[in-house]
């Protein structure tokens, strides 16, 4: 399952991306409100997430894609739907590598997921988990029309909770493009 954008393509992790997935999670501030710690990853647990991130869509039919830019070919980031065990419930997430921040492109890659989760896996809601002072993300959120909804604990830190509603999502989904390539 692949996706498309006006300027992305979201589709699956392959070996030659650790490059760049290891270089953004080693950036301290791309990490700062991914990890319960803060700390960056070596190149083998960029590594290893990846492979994690393949893993999901393996067991749960959806999962993190690997965000490309069209224009370039370069590795933006990942985008996508999370719900490992214990998780507390279905989630859209994201994580860029810095020189792609404050171009939309999250906002962009988010709504074709939610989009995705919506009209073809069917969910009725989703959630943003996000951690105090993640101003970024809170904007992310707020743009694709999510609302707090309570806070979530989640490796022992506590994360704000923003839901967005299938119902109430309309129009902000238009503009992504679904294509199985």
């Amino acid at each position: 399952m692949e996706l498309r954008t006006t300027r992305l393509l979201l589709r699956q992790f392959r070996e030659d991306d650790l490059d760049a997935y290891a270089a953004m999670c080693a950036d301290p501030e791309v990490m700062r409100y991914l990890s319960a710690d803060g700390d960056v990853l070596t190149r083998e647990d960029a590594w290893r997430q990846m492979a994690m991130l393949l893993g999901h869509w393996q067991l749960r039919g959806f999962g993190m894609w690997a965000v490309e830019e069209l224009r370039t070919g370069r590795l933006v980031g990942r985008v996508g739907l999370h719900c490992p065990e214990s998780w507390p419930d279905r989630e859209l997430g994201w994580a860029l590598s810095r020189p792609f921040w404050g171009r939309g492109l999250a906002t962009e890659a988010a709504r074709a997921a939610a989009e995705h989760a919506f009209r073809d896996l069917g969910w009725t809601h989703l959630v943003h988990l996000v951690l105090p002072g993640n101003s970024r993300s809170i904007r992310v959120a707020e743009r694709l029309g999510s609302k707090p909804a309570g806070v979530a604990t989640v490796h022992g830190l506590e994360h704000v909770v923003y839901r967005l509603d299938a119902t109430a999502a309309g129009s902000l989904m238009r503009g992504a493009r679904r294509y199985a390539l």
